[in-house]
């Protein structure tokens, strides 16, 4: 099977670890290793996150020379590179010296007009008390939303609409390289006004799972697998009355809030790629990786059936 596996934020740090390559590392350790197993039997294809990456990148530019802080485009591009090298090297570590894998740095297409630039909601960067997010808005002008019981920053987050290195990724799959890509939800860019050709960064960060699910449609993948630190998607979440979703259908999804800052994006992402390709989309906790694959763990979502089932 041609399986993508989107990587959540947990997969590289953990809510409450400091943000040191150390604690990534360690991470993604353990990610590498859990994704070992389906590496021969199946054509893999790897994203991840990479929100508190460019926050905190983001964050030391402005607080050195705010005039010479990079934007956010390019610090997707450098924490792709960064995540990537840390992704192959553990791989390196775990898998069979024959086995080849390799990073594509991903440019996605937005639209200029996406009404996501009006309405930031994407989470970037570490969380911070009221008082300390507070006065960061007034230093700097940046937007923040409340994330549980703190606060973050919020950017925009514009829908993909394009993948312009899918040729390349298509390529290697085809020769048996577990490829690492889209990372952060790619690099976002768009035409500059007036061209056909030219292409410019953009002051934003696509979601990934949502970038995950084009990808997957556009490799014609069976699988879209996203791995978050929950074990399944849940009804209810936090009341006495939750319970895990275990499989369902599209139609089913339909009308049921999830959480937009976590749960939300990757379910309509599920939806989307099933809806569009006819395929299968699970979610749930990096540990249960191969079970989630395999049908016996975490949340599935398909065609087949009808309704929901819960426990």
């Amino acid at each position: 099977m041609r399986v993508v596996i989107a990587l959540g934020g947990n997969a590289l740090l953990k809510r409450g670890e400091p943000m040191t390559a150390e604690a990534q590392r360690a991470n993604v350790r353990v990610a590498a290793a859990t994704i070992a197993p389906l590496v021969g039997g199946h054509e893999l294809v790897i994203t991840h996150g990479n929100g508190p990456q460019v926050g905190l990148l983001a964050l030391q530019g402005a607080a050195y020379k705010p005039e010479e802080a990079s934007p956010l485009d390019v610090l997707g591009a450098q924490t792709e590179g960064s995540i990537g090298y840390m992704i192959e090297q553990e791989f390196g570590n775990v898998l069979p010296w024959e086995v080849p894998f390799a990073t594509i740095l991903t440019m996605v297409e937005v639209d200029r007009d996406d009404p996501g630039f009006r309405n930031p909601t994407k989470f970037v960067g570490p969380v911070y008390d009221k008082g300390d997010a507070d006065r960061l808005a007034a230093e700097k002008g940046w937007v923040f939303k409340a994330d549980g019981p703190k606060w973050r920053r919020v950017v925009p987050s514009p829908l993909p609409k394009r993948i312009f290195e899918i040729r390349p990724i298509r390529w290697l799959l085809e020769r048996g390289t577990v490829v690492i890509c889209a990372g952060g939800g790619g690099i976002p860019t768009m035409y500059k006004p007036g061209t056909e050709r030219e292409l410019i960064g953009v002051e934003a960060v696509i979601d990934k799972d949502l970038c995950s699910a084009l990808l997957a449609q556009e490799l014609t993948a069976d699988v879209l697998v996203m791995l978050t630190d929950a074990d399944a998607v849940y009804l209810d979440w936090g009341k006495p009355t939750q319970r895990a979703i275990r499989k369902t259908t599209p139609a089913a999804l339909d009308g049921i809030p999830f959480a937009a800052g976590s749960m939300g994006p990757k379910v309509e992402a599920a939806r989307q790629f099933v809806q569009a390709t006819g395929g299968i989309a699970a979610i749930g906790a990096l540990a249960d990786l191969s079970r989630i694959v395999a049908g016996e763990a975490g949340t599935r979502i398909s065609m087949d059936g009808e309704g929901m089932q819960c426990v």
